[in-house]
């Protein structure tokens, strides 16, 4: 058998996915919290900061500079 992943909600463990069992069978398990994952919004936050320091810098011609930070 599969792992099956749920939330607990308002007493319930309610499955995240599809579960391939009859109506009313009666299964026993063990509750393991997961670790939350972050949030793919937060790691976007830092590419936008860098890319508004950029725009708001005035600069037009970015392609001139493209080997600046190269070895």
């Amino acid at each position: 058998m599969k792992t099956i992943h749920a939330v607990y909600e308002k007493g319930v463990f309610r499955p995240l996915e599809t579960v391939e069992l009859p109506e009313r069978t009666e299964v026993e398990f063990e509750p393991r919290p997961v670790t939350q994952t972050e949030d793919p919004h937060d790691r976007l936050d830092g590419i936008y900061a860098i890319l508004g320091e950029r725009y708001e810098s005035g600069e037009n011609d970015v392609a001139a500079r493209h080997n600046e930070h190269q070895p």
